[in-house]
């Protein structure tokens, strides 16, 4: 019968060592000696979840206030399209769905990166001319944020930048903190439509800027960039070789008297990766399914950033196999007039918000050209009793529960987004309580200037 012995050695102040010795059939072998430990527990979080930091998270969160009780709360604060019931999806979209489900062919894993059909059918839909598409330029994501967090994952390294709007879609910042990436903010301009400085944006490119980030058309902004600004934001790329990652989620959400130019489109040698998904266009945020368009054709990025979104993608298994089944016939049978349906609404409830908040004094909204939201300026100056943007978007809610996201949350103090799907009756009565609460609160210059003398 095996035996086994463990003789403790130590003395003084040396930490016990345990000489292990294994007896068997009479023979003795050694297993060395291994210095104690007292076991304890040590469970920390990460240093990476220590950096993830989601500023609109850490802002809303920290609101600690009531809404009026006297009058229904209405939000116009989260970018979610679905959320009233007013904008559903297309019939042919939910059909689609339904098909897939009852066919039971997509209950399996599929590639990382996608079905290969799927991909030929994105390529397909998004290929042109100007920008030539195949299924390999294609990679299917868990919805546009994942496309985004693979993009900057695959550019950018720890210790390097990265160049971001303000104002600008928070989660660029939340994700490249997380992984150690830094964070430069290059300034839109409000005078010029929110417009890059192009200037400014050029000024921050050092030899540690691994890529540059284009949200157009805009979150929260609501802009949509025109061709010839798109290539001069194209010019400066290419003079510092820095390339680009596009947000395109909100592509060809654009209203009537506005173009929409993809950015790829347009560009001869700047390699792009472009990020775009189902969520916004198709009305359906929850169903995950995104995408990363690939447009390098002078080979830039080579096999290397190719193999490198491939292995990433194999972190996770990609987006949900129903919806990737669906995708063909989305993408080719959605009827072109439910597009034309949305946008109508969404610029009719654009015209009449700009053009109530426009005849508040102490706001300036700025004109949106698409996406879904519409920002507003406060003439702080005029409400000398509100620090900032917070405070005023705090007692908004608790005065006449109408919540606005401050727009600090997009890096941009003393502005207010509004999202625009709500219901046309929703943003009159939103818009007149706003009216409410600044003519209780606006001081003319006089008035003002007394506040600030106290």
């Amino acid at each position: 019968m095996d035996s086994y012995l463990i003789q403790v050695n130590g003395r003084g102040d040396h930490a016990p060592v345990l000489d292990v010795h294994l007896k068997t059939n009479g023979n003795s072998i050694s297993l060395g000696k291994v210095k104690g430990r007292k076991p304890r527990w040590a469970v920390r979080a990460s240093e990476m979840s220590k950096k993830t930091f989601n500023p609109v998270r850490a802002i809303v969160d920290s609101m600690k206030v009531e809404p009026n009780p006297k009058k229904a709360m209405i939000s116009l604060s989260l970018g979610d399209p679905t959320v009233f019931g007013n904008l559903p999806t297309n019939d042919e979209v939910t059909l689609a769905v339904k098909e897939v489900l009852d066919s039971g062919r997509y209950n399996g894993y599929a590639p990382s990166v996608g079905y290969q059909s799927c991909r030929e059918a994105v390529a397909a839909y998004y290929n042109c001319p100007e920008a030539p598409l195949k299924a390999q330029d294609v990679i299917l994501t868990s919805g546009c944020s994942q496309a985004i967090e693979l993009a900057l994952a695959v550019l950018a390294n720890p210790g390097q930048n990265i160049l971001v709007p303000r104002p600008g879609f928070s989660l660029y910042k939340t994700l490249a903190l997380s992984m150690g990436i830094e964070v430069k903010l290059y300034n839109l301009l409000p005078e010029k439509g929110w417009e890059i400085d192009l200037e400014h944006l050029e000024s921050l490119v050092d030899e540690k800027t691994a890529c540059l980030i284009v949200n157009n058309p805009s979150n929260p902004c609501g802009s949509v960039f025109s061709k010839s600004h798109l290539q001069k934001i194209l010019a400066v790329a290419s003079r510092q070789c820095v390339p680009i990652l596009a947000d395109e989620i909100y592509g060809d959400m654009v209203f009537a008297d506005c173009k929409y130019e993809p950015i790829a489109t347009l560009s001869t040698n700047v390699p792009i990766l472009s990020c775009g998904g189902l969520a916004k266009r198709w009305l359906v945020p929850g169903w995950r399914m995104g995408w990363i368009l690939i447009h390098d054709r002078r080979d830039i990025f080579g096999n290397e950033i190719r193999d490198g979104l491939l292995r990433l993608s194999q972190r996770i298994l990609g987006p949900c196999t129903i919806v990737q089944g669906a995708l063909e016939r989305i993408l080719q049978r959605t009827p072109p007039e439910f597009y034309h349906n949305t946008l109508s609404m969404l610029k009719s409830n654009a015209d009449l918000c700009y053009a109530a908040l426009s005849a508040i004094p102490g706001l300036q909204p700025v004109r949106p050209a698409g996406a879904m939201y519409l920002m507003v300026e406060i003439e702080m100056e005029h409400f000398p009793e509100f620090e900032n943007d917070v405070e005023f978007t705090e007692r908004l809610i608790s005065e006449q529960s109408v919540f606005c996201l401050p727009a600090t949350c997009f890096e941009y103090p003393n502005f207010f987004r509004v999202v625009i799907t709500v219901p046309a009756e929703m943003i009159l009565e939103a818009c007149s309580r706003i009216q409410e609460f600044c003519e209780m609160h606006y001081q003319g210059a006089e008035g003002a200037q007394e506040e600030c003398d106290k």
